[in-house]
This record gives C-alpha cells, sequence and structure tokens, in this order.
C-alpha cells in the first residue's frame, strides 16, 4: 500500500491512499481546478481514483467533493448526517455509509470510525489491503476508547496535532472559537495527539505523519516535540519514520509493507 498527502491543515485536505489495485481520496477540500493540478503534480489523474472518502462537512475537507464526483462520475461514501448538512448538488454515484460497518472499493477494505467532533455525523477512516493497514485520524475533539479500538493496529498513520494549548490561548481567534477548536468536539491538541501514541502497537507503525497543523495556534517544531517525547520513552525503541504534512505540499509517497 501507499500514502500521500495533497495537502493538509485548515485551508483544505486530501489523502490519497492506494494499492496496486485501488485508489481511493479522502476528502477533497480544494477547488476541482486545484485537485486536478495536485494530481497531477503527483502523477495521478481523476480517472485513476475509485472514490472518494468523505469524513464531514466542513469546507476544507468537502469543498470540491461535489464538482469533483460530476465531471468525472466519481463514488462518493459519505454518512446520511454529512450528506444532509451539505448539499452538494447532483452526485451521479452517491453512497450513504453506516459509520459503524466495514465496506469495500475494489481491493480496499474500509472501515469508518465515529469520532466526537462539531459536525453532523462525521467519521474517520482505517483502510485496509491485505495485512497492511494504514489509519486516517483528524478532526475530532478528544480520544475516545472507541477510536483507541480501531486505530491500535495501524503500519502508517496520519495524526492530527491542530494546536498548541498555549498559543492557542493567546492566539488572535475569539474566545467562543477558542471554546470551540478546544472543546470536546474540536480539534486534538499536540498533547492529546501524543496520548494516543501510548495507547496503540507503537513496533507496528512504520511511518507516523502529524496532520492538520493550524497555521495560526501551532507550530511544526512544538507538535513535533509532544510527538517525540512520548516516541523517545517507548521501550520497545521505535523505528519507525516521522514527518509533518503540510497545507501547500502535503508529503510525498509513502510505501507502507506488511510486517
Amino acid at each position: 500500500m501507499r500514502i500521500t498527502s495533497l495537502g493538509s491543515g485548515s485551508r483544505g485536505n486530501c489523502t490519497l491512499i492506494e494499492d496496486e489495485n485501488t485508489c481511493v481520496l479522502v476528502d477533497l477540500g480544494f477547488t476541482l481546478k486545484e485537485i486536478e493540478r495536485r494530481l497531477h503534480r503527483i502523477g495521478r489523474t481523476p480517472q485513476d481514483i475509485s472514490g472518494v472518502l468523505v469524513t464531514h462537512e466542513h469546507s476544507d475537507h468537502i469543498h470540491g467533493v461535489g464538482a469533483f464526483a460530476r465531471k468525472h462520475k466519481t463514488a462518493v461514501y459519505l454518512t446520511p448526517g454529512t450528506y444532509s448538512a451539505r448539499p452538494m448538488g447532483d452526485v451521479p454515484n452517491l453512497n450513504r455509509i453506516n459509520c459503524h460497518r466495514p465496506f469495500e472499493i475494489g481491493s480496499l477494505s474500509i472501515e469508518p470510525v465515529a469520532v466526537p467532533h462539531d459536525a453532523r455525523e462525521p467519521c474517520q477512516y482505517v483502510i485496509s489491503s491485505g495485512r497492511v493497514t494504514i489509519g486516517v485520524l483528524t478532526d475530532l475533539g478528544h480520544i475516545t476508547p472507541h477510536v483507541e479500538r480501531h486505530y491500535e493496529k495501524c503500519d502508517a498513520l496520519l495524526l492530527e496535532c491542530n494546536h498548541d494549548l498555549q498559543m492557542l490561548s493567546d492566539g488572535p481567534y475569539p474566545y467562543s472559537l477558542k471554546q470551540r477548536v478546544g472543546g470536546l468536539r474540536g480539534h486534538l491538541n499536540n498533547q492529546q495527539a501524543a496520548g494516543l501514541l501510548q495507547k496503540i502497537d507503537l513496533p507496528r507503525l512504520q511511518h507516523l505523519v502529524i496532520s492538520h497543523i493550524s497555521e495560526k495556534n501551532n507550530a511544526d517544531h512544538l507538535a513535533l516535540e509532544a510527538v517525540n517525547e512520548i516516541l523517545q520513552a517507548d521501550a520497545s525503541g521505535w523505528q519507525g519514520e516521522l514527518q509533518v504534512a503540510q497545507q501547500d505540499t502535503g508529503f510525498d509517497w509513502l510505501d507502507i509493507s506488511a510486517t
């Protein structure tokens, strides 16, 4: 399996995951023109995409879904709540999913995971092919036992580190927005994200990608410090690779092999 990001942050999110036979996008938070440009940059075309998995209705995740699906006749998968919260016009191949029921797209097994976020019916995704599992986990206010169970056995993990608590407190957001971002249905701070790493199978994890970093309320080095504190204390001596997904460039292809 392989994973790459076309961009990650408050101005748009899109992740591409594929195996030898099937290629899917998780979210499409850019304009149609921009997503086509970014796909070309990584050597993919819209015709390569077997489906778009939508996590929730916020514009930085769903902005280009309708236009992309109409132009390229791409299948779209999302919860009924997400669909009702953000009309997208006519989508030729629309699939309403149960966020507690796995399904398949081609050779990929898709497991939606319900998460606490300030959206109608949000979910994230764990995607598997054979013995390889990739987790995408952003846009949630806290880590629940349900989330822990679903993400404990990943070979690669895209993990939100949205904000630093002090930067959020001192930053430019109005008080109400600070409460929303830092609330139980908001976004993970650096320490919350790092805490999840204490609950999962770290020796299995080959790649950890910090994602969805706020440009106003966080900094790469602060997120890396929080995560590295846990990784360096791990008794198994974690041997994986750590990097940060960027808003404009995402991150390059990562190849994930069965362990």
